[in-house]
């Protein structure tokens, strides 16, 4: 692809994204969704976070899933699910996660505690 490919992508997305966010506050007033697509809306922050959380950890180098212990990202949104289950804390949720995450890969991965 050449510069000129790319450029004109970029401005292709930035017109589109303003169109849509254009035309929603121009007319936001007047458009009134149906109940299923509201409720259907409310669940797009989780399905987004979701899509972009799960390959992060399962797959951490971009190659095949590492379902082992020895990944760290796996272990810690582990841990956070867990924390998250059990509390319904989010500040809770994301300090656990963050600090199993950095103990795993800082001190149980670099000091072989995990059997080979």
């Amino acid at each position: 692809m050449t510069y000129l490919t790319y450029a004109l992508l970029i401005l292709g997305m930035a017109v589109i994204t303003y169109a849509i966010r254009t035309t929603l506050f121009l007319f936001g007033e007047r458009l009134a969704f149906p109940p299923l697509v509201r409720t259907a809306l409310g669940f797009v922050p989780v399905t987004v976070l979701t899509a972009i959380i799960v390959p992060m950890v399962v797959s951490p180098h971009g190659g095949t899933a590492e379902l082992t212990w020895r990944n760290p990202q796996l272990v810690g949104a582990l841990a956070a699910v867990l924390v998250s289950a059990a509390t319904r804390r989010p500040l809770l949720t994301i300090a656990i996660g963050l600090a199993v995450f950095f103990f795993w890969q800082g001190v149980v991965l670099p000091h072989g505690w995990l059997p080979a």
